[in-house]
């Protein structure tokens, strides 16, 4: 493309190129391997180490336009792999040789900062001297201010702690080549945008830098950020279905908001998922659903922005350990949480906005592993579902929700099959000759077995039934102990023939208790 005509050493017009990637028409653009965008050796290594062969479509169409020095506004939604797009070409035009800042990359929270320093620190794993320090609030700042005068190329952190270091002189500019504005709609929607336009001010005092952003939408406020700070920019737009969607099974739960709870309580059980990741809309809602979820056996905690920067460690190192296995959380919080083992997402409230949508499914079937999606709606608030499926063009199957028999008889299935294993593996003269010597001419031996199943199998209480209201009713009650199995006893063939049959710790659909 020409250049622009230019006024007092200004661009009088700066034009965006467009580079339209369509995923669902003949303009369909291929991914082709690493290997052939130009990428030097120790990143391809760093990248074969990660599991990834292929370039996801905006990578093919990003990494080797940043690599020539362009500015480059992409247009992509979460999941699409837009963090190496613009992490590997920063790692090839950085020198490791210099100890100053050479790149700035801005992300909306604290979490997504740390989970784009670690993008940064796992795709540098084969280059020597390469330093990536995070800033940001909840941490002190006199670790990171040394951190960076030992001599740091990459800064990753949010737009007010990135000031903080500005104003106070420990973070110099005068090296840097790059800065990035990770998921720029998000910093806008949360206030920063006179943040943003302060650092890009500052690291344009001496001479212009190469200027990169990411961002879900194209709103005017971005727009008009690139018309200020931006030169001659490259137009990267991946259209189509976003491939967050890729592997997630998407329901719709019919249920009244009195049942929200209970419901997902239900499918938790049927479906014996381990790890779960719970989206409401407020705080509040967040804390009172923790209450509700702990009050029925689920080991669960909420993320939340009141909560400081040390305890949403502390809860996102248990959920990641799966010493809690219910994580319920707001959109702002969520952003950057990554793990990969989540097989469950579920939409207590449905989200206010399509994007919001895709970043919250796309927490789950993570790494090429498949997952699932329930969101909850009734009434009314089916024209939003409606909504988010025009605008990113799917279709949500609509499920009922699940009685309580359901539960019992997939709990009655899962134990059954257990009881098959255990047949399977043998080991039971002992507990046969046991069982032979209750058997009597009273009592026939499948008497016996079915005295020693109804001993197991407890009562259900404290449930909903399908009109929200109290039953004492049969259902699993799920405490506490729904955690992961324990190591069987040395001594554990020596425990009386019953000992087998009573509720042990640990997963499984048939020992899942809720008070």
């Amino acid at each position: 493309m020409t250049g622009s005509r230019k006024t007092g050493g200004l661009p009088a017009c700066r034009l965006c190129r467009a580079v339209n990637l369509y995923s669902n028409t003949t303009r369909k653009v291929n991914t082709i391997p690493f290997a052939d965008l130009g990428i030097s050796t120790p990143i391809l290594n760093a990248i074969s180490d990660m599991g990834f062969e292929a370039a996801t479509k905006i990578q093919t169409a990003a990494i080797p336009i940043i690599m020539e020095g362009r500015d480059v506004a992409g247009q992509a939604q979460t999941g699409t792999g837009k963090t190496a797009a613009f992490a590997i070409p920063v790692l090839e035009r950085i020198d490791p040789q210099s100890k100053n800042v050479q790149a700035i990359v801005m992300c909306p929270t604290r979490e997504l900062a740390v989970q784009v320093t670690g993008e940064f620190i796992k795709l540098s794993g084969y280059m020597d001297g390469v330093k990536i320090t995070p800033v940001y609030g909840g941490q002190p700042i006199s670790r990171q201010i040394k951190q960076i005068k030992s001599g740091t190329q990459i800064v990753v952190g949010t737009p007010g702690r990135v000031i903080d270091h500005l104003k106070r002189g420990t973070l110099q500019l005068k090296n840097l080549k790059m800065v990035i504005l990770d998921e720029a709609d998000e910093m806008l929607n949360m206030g920063f945008r006179d943040d943003i336009e302060t650092i890009l001010g500052f690291s344009s005092e001496d001479s212009p830098k190469q200027t990169i952003m990411f961002s879900a939408t194209m709103s005017k406020d971005i727009k008009r950020i690139m018309s200020r700070y931006f030169t001659n920019p490259e137009m990267i737009k991946v259209e189509g279905k976003a491939p967050a969607a890729d592997g997630i099974e998407q329901f719709i739960v019919e249920a009244r908001d009195s049942m929200r709870t209970e419901g997902i309580c239900r499918l938790l059980d049927i479906n014996d998922y381990k790890l779960a990741l719970i989206f409401c809309n407020t705080k509040r809602k967040c804390d009172s659903l923790v209450g509700e979820m702990q009050s029925r056996g689920y080991s669960s905690d909420a993320l939340h922005g009141d909560m400081s920067q040390n305890i949403r460690d502390k809860v996102m190192d248990k959920f990641r350990t799966g010493k809690i296995e219910v994580l319920i959380a707001t959109d702002v919080a969520a952003r950057g949480l990554d793990v990969d083992d989540i097989d469950v997402v579920f939409n207590y409230d449905i989200p206010q906005d399509p994007e919001y949508y895709v970043h919250r499914i796309g927490r789950t079937g993570r790494a090429g592993r498949e997952g699932v999606a329930y969101t909850f709606s009734s009434g009314r608030k089916n024209k939003n579902l409606r909504y988010i499926e025009n605008n990113l063009k799917i279709k949500l199957k609509t499920i009922a929700l699940p009685s309580i028999k359901d539960v019992e008889d997939s709990l009655m299935d899962a134990f059954q099959d257990e009881v098959v294993k255990t047949l399977e593996t043998g080991g039971l003269r002992p507990y046969i000759e046991q069982v032979e010597s209750l058997a009597s001419d009273k009592y026939t031996p499948i008497e016996v077995a079915a005295a020693l199943l109804k001993m197991t199998k407890k009562p259900l209480k404290n449930s909903d039934n399908d009109n929200g209201r109290a039953t004492q009713q049969s259902r699993p009650v799920s405490g506490t102990d729904r955690s992961r199995p324990k190591k069987k006893r040395k001594n554990e063939e020596d425990q009386p023939f019953y000992s087998h049959f009573k509720q042990k710790k640990g997963k499984g659909k048939k020992n899942r208790k809720r008070r």
